[in-house]
C-alpha cells in the first residue's frame, strides 16, 4: 500500500508551476509584455538549466500537450463550417504557399550554411511550421482573431496542422532517398496511414452530426453539472486521442471536435466548462518550451544561436508578409499578421526528434535545431509586442480597407430566459431584424427553440463565464427574463461589475422585485404582469360598455398612478406612512391607487376575522409612523405620551368597527 508521503509525492512540482505561474505572468503583463513570454522565461528559471527545481521536465510537457488540444477544441468552437468553406482560399492558397516558401528559403540558408540537404530539409520545414499555441493566445489578448488578418493567420495555422501528417510520412521517403528498395515501402504504409485518417475523420463526423447533441441533451436533463464538464472533457480528450493513433496531431482532433459543437445549443455551456482547464495547461505547455531550452548549448553557441534566431524571424516576417499583400491584405495587416506567424511551432519538437531517429541528421544539428525552434517562440512574443508599439506611434491615416469583424451580424442583444416571456420578447426583436443570442438552461425550451429559426444555448445564466462564452462583452444591452427573483439580482450585479457598458433590461417578478431592482439602477424593469393585467381591465371596461377612448384613458391614468407609487416607495415615501429601505427585504402590499368609495365587507365569518386582524395591523402601523414622526420633530414628551395613551383606544374602534361590518 502506497504511503501518504508517496500519495503527496506530486505536490511539490504542481506548487512548483503554480508559484512561477502567479508570479512570472504579472510581472510581465505589469511591464507590457504578453502571458506567453511570463511563461516561457518561467520555464526556463525552473527547468533543468535554470533553478533546476523540476527534475523531468518530459513529463510536464506530455500532460502540458492537453492544453493546446483545448486551445484549439474552443478556436473550433467559435467557428461555423460555412466560415471554413469560405476561408478555404487562405486556407489551401495561402497556407500552401506560406509553407512551401518559407520552407525553401529557410532551408537554402541551413545549406548555405554547410548542412546536409537532408538535414536542411527538415530543419526549414520545422522552423516554417508556426507556433499556433503563441498566435492564438496572441491574437486572443489582443482580441483580433475575428479581423481579417488574425483569419488568415488562423487559416495557415489550420493549413500546418492539416499538413503534418503529410510531412511526418515524406521524412521516411527522405531516409531512403538513394538508398534504393525502400520506395515502395514508404508508398504502401502513405497509402495505408492516409486511409487509416479519412475512417476515423468519417466516423468523428458522423458520430458529431448524429450522436453529440442527443448525448448532451441527456446529460442535461439531469441537472447535473458536473458530469456535462466531464463529458465535454470526454469527447476532447477522446477525440483528440483517435486523430493521433491514425497519424493525425492530438490538437487537429480537438479542432474537428469543436467545429462539430459549434452549431450545438450546448456551446457556450461547453465553452465555459473548458476554459478553466484550458488556461492552465496552456500556460503549463509555455512553461514545458522554456524548459527545453538547452542552457549549456545556448552558453557555448549563443552567438550563432542568437544570430539564427533572428535571421529565421526576420526571414519568416519578410515572406509572409509579402504574402499576405499578395492575397490582399493591406500592408499593416501583412506586417501584423507575419510578426504572429514568425515562432516556429510546437511540431518542430516532433519533427527534429524524429528527423534524428531517421538519420536524417546528427545529434549535433538537432540540439541546435531544438534550441534555435525554442528561442524562436521566447523572442517572437516580444518582437511581435514591439512591432506593435511601433504602429501604434505612427501618425493615423484613413482607415484601411478589409478592417471589418468577420461576423459582421454580431448579436446586439443577450437575452436570458426563453420561457413564455422570452419567447415574445425575441419575437419582437427578430422581428425587427435585431441579432440575438439566448441562454436558457431548460433542455424543452431549448428543443422548443429550435422551430424558432435563431440560435439559443444551453447555459446556466447566473455564471459569469457562460456569460462571458455568450458574448455579453460585445452586446449593446442584456435581456433578463428568467422568472427566479434572486437570480435576476445576482445576473444584474454580475453585469454591472463586469461590464459597464452593457444596459440591463430586467422582467421583474413582482412589485418588491421591482423595487430592488431600481436600487440597482437598471436601465428598465417591467413587472411580468403589469401590462397584460392593463389591457385585461381596460377590455373589461369595455365589456361592460364604457365607450372605448374613456377605458383607455382610465387604464393609462392607473399606470401612470402606479409608475409613481413605484418611484415612492423606492424612494422610501409610501403613501401610508410605512418606510422602504434601501435593499431592505420588506414586503410590500397591495394597495388601492383610487380612494374606495366604501368600506370592505365581510361575507362569511371567515373572512371577518381575517378583514379585522388586517384593520388592526393598519391602525397600528399609522400609530407608529406617527409615532414616529412625532420623534424625527423633537415633539416634547406629552404629546408622545399622549399618542401612546390613545394607542388603545384606536385598537378598540377599529375591533368595533369590525362588528358593525358584521
Amino acid at each position: 500500500m502506497a504511503s501518504p508521503s508517496e500519495h503527496a509525492s506530486f505536490l511539490p512540482p504542481v506548487l512548483t508551476f503554480l508559484s512561477a505561474a502567479v508570479i512570472g505572468v504579472p510581472i510581465f503583463r505589469l511591464i507590457g509584455q504578453s502571458a506567453v513570454l511570463g511563461y516561457l522565461v518561467a520555464g526556463v528559471l525552473i527547468g533543468p538549466f535554470g533553478f533546476s527545481l523540476i527534475a523531468e521536465p518530459e513529463t510536464a510537457a506530455s500532460v502540458a500537450e492537453i492544453g493546446v488540444v483545448l486551445l484549439l477544441f474552443i478556436v473550433g468552437l467559435e467557428l461555423h463550417l460555412s466560415q471554413l468553406v469560405s476561408m478555404r482560399r487562405d486556407i489551401f492558397g495561402l497556407g500552401t504557399a506560406q509553407l512551401l516558401i518559407c520552407s525553401l528559403v529557410l532551408g537554402g540558408a541551413g545549406f548555405l550554411f554547410g548542412l546536409p540537404g537532408t538535414a536542411a530539409t527538415v530543419i526549414g520545414i520545422a522552423l516554417a511550421l508556426s507556433a499556433t499555441a503563441v498566435a492564438l493566445q496572441l491574437l486572443e489578448e489582443r482580441g483580433d482573431l475575428g479581423t481579417p488578418y488574425g483569419s488568415r493567420a488562423f487559416a495557415v495555422l489550420l493549413f500546418q496542422d492539416l499538413s503534418v501528417v503529410a510531412i511526418l510520412a515524406l521524412m521516411p521517403l527522405l531516409a531512403t532517398a538513394g538508398g534504393g528498395g525502400g520506395e515502395s515501402f514508404w508508398f504502401g504504409a502513405a497509402v495505408q496511414s492516409t486511409g487509416k485518417a479519412l475512417v476515423a475523420i468519417l466516423a468523428v463526423v458522423l458520430v458529431g452530426r448524429y450522436g453529440l447533441n442527443p448525448f448532451f441533451r441527456l446529460l442535461a436533463a439531469s441537472g447535473a453539472r458536473e458530469v456535462m464538464t466531464a463529458a465535454a472533457l470526454l469527447v476532447v480528450l477522446g477525440t483528440a486521442l483517435l486523430m493521433q493513433e491514425v497519424g493525425l496531431s492530438m490538437a487537429m482532433g480537438a479542432f474537428l471536435a469543436g467545429i462539430l459543437l459549434a452549431e450545438s445549443n450546448f456551446r457556450h455551456q461547453l465553452e465555459a466548462d473548458i476554459e478553466p482547464f484550458r488556461g492552465m495547461l496552456l500556460g503549463l505547455f509555455f512553461m514545458s518550451v522554456g524548459m527545453s531550452i538547452d542552457g549549456g548549448l545556448v552558453r557555448a553557441m549563443w552567438p550563432a544561436l542568437f544570430g539564427a534566431t533572428a535571421a529565421a524571424i526576420l526571414i519568416k516576417v519578410a515572406l509572409v508578409a509579402g504574402l499576405f499583400r499578395l492575397f490582399g491584405s493591406s500592408w499593416l495587416d501583412a506586417v501584423r499578421g507575419a510578426a504572429i506567424l514568425a515562432p516556429a511551432g510546437e511540431f518542430a519538437f516532433v519533427l527534429l526528434p524524429v528527423g534524428g531517429g531517421l538519420g536524417l541528421l546528427d545529434a549535433n544539428a538537432t540540439r541546435f535545431a531544438v534550441a534555435l525552434a525554442a528561442l524562436t517562440m521566447l523572442v517572437g512574443p516580444v518582437a511581435a509586442k514591439a512591432l506593435d508599439a511601433a504602429l501604434a506611434r505612427r501618425p493615423s491615416t484613413a482607415l484601411e480597407p478589409g478592417t471589418d469583424v468577420i461576423e459582421s451580424a454580431e448579436a446586439r442583444v443577450l437575452v436570458i430566459g426563453f420561457g413564455r416571456f422570452g419567447q415574445i420578447l425575441t419575437q419582437v426583436l427578430l422581428a425587427e431584424g435585431v441579432g440575438v443570442t439566448v441562454i436558457d438552461k431548460d433542455v424543452e425550451q431549448i428543443r422548443s427553440a429550435s422551430r424558432f429559426g435563431f440560435r439559443v444555448y444551453y447555459g446556466d445564466g447566473t455564471r459569469l463565464d457562460v456569460l462571458r462564452a455568450a458574448g455579453i462583452g460585445r452586446v449593446e444591452l442584456v435581456c433578463i427574463c428568467i422568472d427566479e427573483p434572486e437570480a435576476a439580482l445576482k445576473i444584474v450585479d454580475m453585469v454591472h461589475e463586469e461590464f459597464e457598458s452593457v444596459r440591463t433590461y430586467v422582467r421583474a417578478y413582482d412589485r418588491t422585485h421591482a423595487v430592488e431592482l431600481m436600487n440597482r439602477d437598471v436601465d428598465y424593469q417591467l413587472r411580468e404582469t403589469v401590462e397584460s393585467a392593463l389591457a385585461f381591465g381596460r377590455a373589461t371596461l369595455e365589456g361592460l360598455g364604457v365607450p372605448d377612448e374613456v377605458a383607455a384613458r382610465t387604464a393609462e391614468d392607473v399606470r401612470k398612478r402606479d409608475v409613481a407609487r413605484l418611484v415612492l416607495q423606492q424612494a422610501g415615501a409610501l403613501p401610508d406612512g410605512s418606510s422602504w429601505m434601501r435593499g431592505a427585504q420588506s414586503e410590500l402590499k397591495p394597495e388601492p391607487l383610487t380612494a374606495p368609495q366604501r368600506p370592505a365587507r365581510a361575507l362569511s365569518a371567515e373572512t371577518r376575522d381575517i378583514i379585522g386582524v388586517e384593520r388592526r395591523d393598519a391602525a397600528q402601523r399609522a400609530l407608529e409612523a406617527q409615532e414616529a414622526e412625532v420623534r424625527e420633530r423633537g415633539a416634547p414628551d406629552p404629546e408622545a405620551r399622549d399618542l401612546q395613551a390613545r394607542a388603545p383606544e384606536a385598537r378598540d374602534l377599529e375591533t368595533q368597527d369590525g362588528r358593525r361590518d358584521a
